[in-house]
């Protein structure tokens, strides 16, 4: 059995698309073994991982550790995405 996919999130206060972001990854976590790890952009480690990942703004989405998408998040393309790590 796979050990999960790390997700790490990064948000900020005051984002509507970090809400949405999360109830997206909520739904996902059904049907895919996620481990999602929630870090303010505004702490040290957020501004870090940003910067590494090219993460411009608000929600940032980091799948193990490489970077996936920032802004508004698409669940079909996070699907589509974790969709290949379990086959790879």
């Amino acid at each position: 059995m796979s050990r999960g996919v790390e997700i790490t999130l990064l948000t900020q206060d005051d984002c509507a698309f970090c809400g949405v972001a999360k109830e997206i990854l909520t739904r996902v976590r059904h049907d895919y073994s996620l481990r999602v790890r929630e870090i303010d952009l505004a702490t040290a480690e957020g501004q870090r991982l940003a910067a590494s990942a090219g993460v411009l703004f608000a929600p940032g989405v980091l799948i193990n550790g490489q970077a996936f998408s920032y802004g508004r998040l698409s669940e079909r393309k996070l699907r589509r995405a974790l969709g290949r790590q379990n086959t790879a």
